[in-house]
């Protein structure tokens, strides 16, 4: 049986950096110690957390439960054909790690994904994309420990449900399982995506005109790095924000009224605005608000300047959602969960 943590600091698993305490942890570093677990008469009866990299979470205060911290590692080649590489990896992978490991392989397709903070565990819950790639379009399936019986199911792409940074997980299926491994499905007919501006000019001054994948991974790296801070060297999460989506009626009378609007027009011609945007809009960029703020570079990151809390954060965020609303007549989504 898996050694049970009191008192545990979950400090060191969330990017955040927010300092708050679980009543109990557990390491989980096979399936076989996730269904001792699952069993466990000292916290069969108390509330779960499922924790990997911590990367997509605000732990707003001490956790009074046991949180399961997921090491599940392994990564290898399932299945091969004239078309396509099966790849599978476990749910405690990190992601850019792995990301890196299918190129060294030879199996390119994932390199727009490059360098996005977590596990590879939780790549599907939020249906991670950046850079006109999103992980639905070549995920095959996903494993999955139901908690109710302990049994293993494995879910393909229509089971999962996916939207945008949507997925299963978040809604139906959510606090119903834990996923153990993931397995990707990646063509060998392999196509460049480089629409994006950013990616665009990064390759346009390394004077690329015909990208390989490690082309791409690279830029993409660098492009991340220059717009995103470092959760090592200050608390985020990443974007916090999803990018709303709007009908194209209200759409034509927001452009009206602001010109520059940044949107994209989406295939059932709704369109997406640009949150970090609409957030620069209304004045929020580089701001602080205690131990919080909003990054000087991206107003999608919100950060933790030192010593703050997820509570903090929360109220940032409901008065960015606030200020945007009032103008724009949209309201922001959080991307991460706020527990």
């Amino acid at each position: 049986m898996s050694a049970l943590f009191s008192n545990y600091s979950l400090l060191s698993h969330n990017t955040f950096g927010f300092d708050v305490r679980a009543r109990y942890a557990q390491l989980i570093e096979t399936e076989e110690q996730l269904s001792k677990a699952l069993a466990d008469p000292r916290t069969i009866d108390l509330p779960r957390l499922v924790l990997g990299g911590g990367s997509n979470i605000v732990l707003t205060r001490d956790f009074d439960g046991v949180v399961w911290l997921i090491t599940l590692s392994g990564r290898r080649l399932v299945n091969e054909s004239e078309h396509a590489w099966w790849v599978e990896a476990g749910a405690g992978e990190n992601w850019h790690k792995f990301v890196e490991w299918t190129l060294q392989q030879g199996w390119p397709g994932l390199e727009n994904l490059a360098l996005i903070p977590g596990k590879v565990g939780a790549a599907p819950i939020q249906n991670i994309g950046a850079y006109g790639l999103e992980i639905s379009e070549l995920l095959a399936s996903v494993r999955v420990i139901e908690l109710a019986t302990g049994e293993s199911r494995v879910l393909d792409v229509k089971d999962c449900q996916f939207g945008y940074r949507d997925s299963f997980f978040k809604q139906q299926g959510r606090d119903r399982f834990v996923i153990v491994s993931v397995t990707f499905r990646l063509p060998k007919k392999w196509r460049p995506r480089y629409n994006y501006a950013a990616l665009a000019n990064e390759l346009a001054k390394r004077h690329i005109e015909v990208p390989t994948p490690q082309d791409i991974f690279s830029a993409v790296v660098t492009v991340r790095r220059t717009k995103l801070p470092d959760p090592a060297q200050i608390g985020n999460a990443g974007s916090f924000f999803k990018n709303p989506v709007v009908e194209r009626s209200h759409f034509e009378k927001l452009r009206a009224r602001e010109p520059r609007l940044v949107a994209y027009l989406q295939t059932d011609q709704r369109v997406k605005l640009a949150a970090g945007w609409l957030i620069e809009q209304c004045g929020w960029k580089g701001q602080t608000c205690g131990h919080v703020g909003v990054h000087a570079e991206q107003a999608l990151v919100l950060t933790n300047r030192g010593g703050g809390s997820g509570a903090e954060i929360v109220e940032l965020a409901t008065a960015i959602q606030a200020d945007v609303e009032k103008r724009f007549a949209v309201r922001l989504e959080p991307e991460p969960l706020i527990v």
